[in-house]
């Protein structure tokens, strides 16, 4: 637990391997995942390097996996995922695995190409058959005298010709040809006839029923039976090319009908044993790819095991001597031993008798940034990595931000029903999340909302507690313990009055509610917004007032731990002055004010002498004295206040030179007793990256180059600057907290009295019908609106004060993440990129 509150120590290691024991103890430190290796050979292309083969061989074989899993799924065949992640097969199986990948990719392609063969030939025949019989309709309908408008004109054409011919030549003998096209392009096709043989040909079609199936996509096809009739052979060449140019298919027709119906029936024959010899081409496909599907998920771990381990080799070095593979890594020390222990086991896998070597090495590098995270803090990591992966051992803003998170979201998000749903929709996750991760989806949507499910948990849960506190429920009021207001109205006047206002003076026991607000508000029409109001608006600056000085006080942490003493003395106290000072001295203001001043008090403590905070911070910040107060009350709230203001603002104002010059200053003149490095102590945070180098890890951090003077000046007041400008708007900014707070309850009251009122109001048999009707569709905008919108909003607002408002008081985020060598990483990546 203790990495979650800075990240786990580093150190930089060299390992030298057996060759003979690489590929085991590379495996091993896979299963592990806790090494990132270090590219040895940044200047060696990646065709070049020691086991390209190896890597070339795993993509071949990559690419068959995916083959096979194309047909399966095409074929519809589940594939058997049990979960379980088989051991990095050893070097020698990798031909074991070559060679059945090879045998199960022959087989179907060959299979494929068979039954593809099939296809186009039942096509054919099925194609022929269509002809056969649509063309014996044409020729029963000429030899009985049946014509249509088309066929008189065409005829007539040839007809004057023959006519003309047969005085000298004797009777016209009329050509034709038969054949199938697709039905798109029917049309063109008879224009195109009629264009190129002017005419002089005679075309009919009809319409094959049943869609055909294309052997070469498996696409279902509609096509048309053709036949055209023309007299010479130039018109038949010219038809012939016609057909060609609009892929057309021709197919032998005899003329005689007595030869049609034999060929039929040879046809048909012929089918019917295409089709036993399909469905057996077929079982053969569907068990071969059945038994390929038992293993594929195994088969492609296994795989890219192999793979990740020879990319991982490449980035080795070789000895002299060629025995031994030398690399670099960076790793946990809290795991050293666990390391140790997996490359001894690797090294017992492989036989070998040399035990491999890890020793510690030193470095300046900065080291990666590793925290550790489980299933719940894991979403709460990532919110900060999204910010910016933290420097090395700064302190990591994610434990403190599991409880402030949700926390400031609940004082925007307050309401105990939708907070209630919230917290039941990310309860619904947490208890099924085995079996939503497996069930792995595309959507982005549900994969972010089933990510963060705690976080959602965590978030309704916390709006139900604010919701009790505003006593809020879908924009009404829990009476729990009685109010302990007494009101002289009665019932029609609290009920229909809507500028009904409390007084405090008159109506008001003294006693106050247990626990939260008293549910009177809820009737007080013209004072009630006021109240919440004010109530809101200061919660909302005292939460951000303290936010961001425990930012501050967190920068304590980061400057102690890297022994950072100039930081500490001239940066950490001299804002945490700032801060005090000035805004927590207004909070203790706004407490001052609600003990001391109430309505029921006399004066000068009533209700009519309680001074403004805004207007008392302002002239205290300019050094204006007080306007005269009201008869009977006091200019201050306590004795000695404009004393303490006035040096208040001065201490706070000369803390501001403080920050801006005495670390440049100091930095300059260690420099000049020096003239070589900077003292100890005093290297500034645009020197280091935010950091100095303070820990005895073996991987060292923030030893570069001396910035120059200008630039740390520069980049003091930079800081300085916003610092203190900062410390304003970012107070300001808080004031969200009261706005989306306020939003948020008075857009639940609008969809009570604008939707779900009328229902209730509604009496009988016809009124419990339109009440389950308004009450879907208030249902419907409040789960759409109230809980989803408006949750996202104050999601991000939520997001927005963390990451500016507080951890820019302490937090860099300039590191690079810890990368490890991790099978899981790997075959996860993996699994998502073929999914695209």
């Amino acid at each position: 637990m203790g990495s979650l509150f800075r990240s786990e120590e580093m150190a930089l290691c060299q390992l030298f391997l057996q060759s003979e024991a690489a590929y085991a103890c590379v495996s091993e430190l896979g299963e592990l995942g806790l090494v990132q290796f270090r590219d040895l050979n940044p200047d060696v292309n990646a065709f070049q390097r020691k086991f390209v083969n190896e890597v070339r061989r795993c993509d071949e074989m990559e690419r068959k996996l995916r083959y096979l899993e194309k047909e399966i799924k095409k074929d519809g065949i589940p594939m058997l995922d049990t979960g379980e992640s088989p051991e990095a097969p050893q070097p020698r199986e990798m031909i074991d695995l070559e060679a059945t990948f090879e045998k199960l990719e022959n087989e179907l392609r060959e299979v494929n190409q068979n039954a593809e063969a099939l296809k186009r030939n039942f096509l054919e025949l099925t194609e022929l058959k269509h002809i056969l019989r649509k063309t014996q309709v044409f020729f029963d309908e000429q030899e009985g005298g049946v014509n249509q408008t088309t066929e008189s004109m065409t005829r007539a054409l040839i007809t004057d010709e023959a006519r003309t011919a047969g005085a000298s030549m004797g009777p016209v003998q009329l050509g034709f040809v038969a054949g199938v096209i697709l039905r798109e392009r029917l049309p063109a096709f008879e224009r195109m006839l009629w264009r190129a043989c002017r005419g002089n040909v005679f075309l009919r079609q009809a319409m094959i029923e049943t869609p055909l199936e294309d052997p070469t996509n498996g696409d279902q096809v509609h096509k048309s039976v053709f036949i055209i009739f023309f007299q010479g052979d130039q018109l038949k060449t010219r038809v012939k090319k016609i057909c060609e140019g609009f892929r057309a298919t021709l197919y032998p027709c005899p003329e005689a009908p007595a030869d049609r119906r034999e060929m039929a029936m040879g046809v048909m024959t012929r089918i019917e044993d295409l089709n036993t010899v399909l469905g057996q081409t077929q079982d053969h496909r569907h068990r071969v790819l059945v038994a390929a599907a038992k293993n594929l998920k195994n088969w492609f771990v296994k795989v890219r095991k192999i793979k990740a381990i020879y990319h991982t080799l490449n980035l080795f070095n070789l000895d002299v001597t060629q025995k031994c593979l030398i690399a670099e890594c960076w790793v946990p020390l809290l795991d050293f031993e666990t390391i140790q222990l997996a490359l001894r086991r690797g090294t017992e896998r492989s036989g070998s008798s040399v035990p491999p070597i890890l020793n510690r090495m030193q470095t300046f590098e900065n080291p990666p940034t590793y925290n550790r995270t489980n299933k719940f803090t894991k979403a709460f990591q990532a919110l900060i990595d999204a910010y910016g992966v933290a420097s090395y051992r700064e302190m990591n803003p994610a434990p403190y931000t599991i409880i402030t998170f949700p926390f400031l979201f609940a004082v925007m998000f307050g309401d105990l029903g939708h907070g209630a749903i919230m917290a039941l929709f990310g309860l619904w996750m947490i208890r099924k999340e085995k079996g939503l991760a497996a069930q792995k989806t595309d959507n982005e949507i549900w994969n972010i909302f089933f990510g963060g499910r705690y976080i959602i948990f965590l978030m309704g849960v916390f709006s139900m507690y604010t919701g009790l506190i505003y006593n809020d429920i879908f924009s009404k009021s829990l009476n729990i313990f009685g109010s302990h207001w007494h009101m002289s109205y009665n019932k029609s006047t609290v009920m229909e009055n809507k500028f009904l206002q409390l007084s405090p003076k008159v109506d008001y026991e003294g006693a106050p509610y247990p626990f939260g607000m008293d549910p009177i508000w809820q009737v007080a029409g013209a004072n009630k917004i006021i109240f919440h109001n004010a109530y809101k608006m200061k919660i909302s600056i005292i939460f951000g007032v303290i936010h961001m000085i425990f930012g501050v006080v967190m920068s304590w942490h980061n400057h102690t731990y890297f022994r950072n003493r100039i930081s500490l003395i001239y940066e950490f106290i001299p804002q945490l002055i700032f801060l005090l000072l000035l805004f927590f001295y207004m909070v203790l203001l706004m407490f001052i004010k609600w003990i001391k001043f109430a309505a029921t008090n006399e004066k000068p403590y009533s209700e009519a002498c309680a001074p403004s905070i805004l207007i008392t911070f302002i002239d205290m910040v300019l050094f204006n004295t007080p306007k005269p107060p009201p008869d009977h009350c006091e200019t201050y709230m306590f004795f000695g206040q404009h004393f303490i203001q006035v040096l208040f603002v001065l201490v706070a104002v000369g803390c501001i030179p403080v920050m801006l010059l005495a670390k440049p200053l100091l930095i300059m003149q260690a420099r000049k007793q020096a003239n070589v490095q900077p003292i100890a102590g005093a290297t500034s945070d645009a020197e280091t990256g935010g950091v100095s180098n303070g820990g005895s890890h073996g991987g060292g951090g923030g030893h570069e180059e001396e910035e120059e003077l200008s630039e740390i000046f520069i980049h003091q007041s930079i800081h300085t600057i916003e610092y203190v400008l900062g410390s304003v708007s970012h107070t300001a900014s808080y004031l969200r907290l009261w706005a989306l707070s306020l939003a948020h309850a008075q857009l639940a009251e609008v969809l009570w009295t604008m939707v779900l009122s009328i229902g209730l109001k509604q009496e009988g048999p016809v009124g419990g019908i339109v009440l389950t009707c308004v009450f879907a569709f208030w249902a419907i905008l409040t789960v759409g609106i109230l809980v989803l919108m408006e949750g996202l909003s104050a999601f991000l607002h939520t997001l927005r004060l963390h990451w500016v408002e507080f951890q820019s008081k302490f937090y860099k985020g300039q590191g690079y993440a810890f990368q490890p060598f991790s099978f899981d990483a790997i075959i996860e990546n993996g699994a998502a990129a073929a999914e695209e």
